[in-house]
């Protein structure tokens, strides 16, 4: 890709459009594509609606990616994809397409299923609310309520990984370990299985610290970034992790979704 040059992928859906805006994000960050955009358009319902986002991308010289649940929908994109020469991503039809090849069933064709208020989405919520509530030791006796402890030094994504397991309607409470600071005693009550333990490298968790020293205005020199402090932070939670018996993960170098796909693994 020239650097000086703007891309723009279009994500089409009849529904909210989230499914394929992940699915694109997903792929965008496999390559060195900063000067991509995406641009959402929620809600299709006629083919008119489609012949225009059609003709707009082949202007601008993107593809389109999209979710389309009703046959002449996708076909009108499809016919607009050839006519105008503009490549198009069918990311939902080729699943629907091997479910009807392989058992016989047929669709319900009814946009933004994924979303309906039911069960699973109540679920979500409650855990979203509940890793909030409980982030950063805030609640000790969450502990003991939670499906999942995390605990690890500062600066280790104890909070990121919360909300992004909450999300898949996991409750998470996070602790932070400090030294000076004894642990609850709930910590200690909760089955070792339902603890996971986050560590880092000493010289990365270095880098990350002392970041954050500037982001916040603190002097270079404060204790929280020195590097023996980093070690004899990590040796202490090392200690401790093994003393509750926990899986302990490494999150050096790993995005927020690589280590929540080691958990739920784990937890499942």
């Amino acid at each position: 890709m020239k650097e000086e040059q703007q891309y723009e992928i279009t994500i089409c859906s009849d529904s909210v459009g989230e499914t394929a805006e992940a699915v694109v994000r997903a792929t965008i960050r496999q390559f060195d594509a900063h000067q991509v955009r995406t641009k959402r358009i929620g809600h299709i319902k006629t083919e008119d609606e489609i012949r225009t986002i059609m003709e707009e991308a082949a202007k601008r010289g993107g593809f389109v990616a999209y979710t389309l649940v009703q046959p002449e929908l996708r076909e009108m994109m499809k016919e607009e994809a050839v006519r105008l020469g503009v490549r198009a991503v069918d990311i939902m039809g080729p699943m629907m397409q091997a479910f009807i090849d392989t058992w016989g069933d047929a669709p319900k064709r009814k946009p933004g299923l994924l979303h309906q208020l039911d069960e699973d989405y109540f679920r979500r919520v409650e855990a979203i609310e509940f890793a909030v509530k409980c982030d950063d030791g805030r609640d000790t006796s969450s502990l003991l309520k939670a499906n999942l402890v995390l605990i690890g030094v500062s600066r280790t994504s104890k909070t990121p990984l919360s909300i992004f397991l909450a999300h898949k309607g996991i409750k998470v409470s996070n602790l932070p370990l400090v030294p000076e600071v004894k642990p609850p005693k709930e910590l200690f009550l909760v089955p070792g299985n339902r603890i996971v333990g986050l560590t880092m490298d000493a010289d990365k968790l270095y880098k990350i610290r002392t970041e954050r020293l500037k982001a916040v205005g603190l002097p270079f020199g404060a204790k929280y970034a020195a590097i023996e402090r980093i070690d004899e932070e990590l040796r202490y939670a090392q200690a401790l992790m093994k003393q509750v018996g926990c899986l302990v993960i490494n999150v050096t170098d790993k995005a927020i979704e690589e280590t929540a796909g080691i958990i739920m693994g784990y937890l499942n």
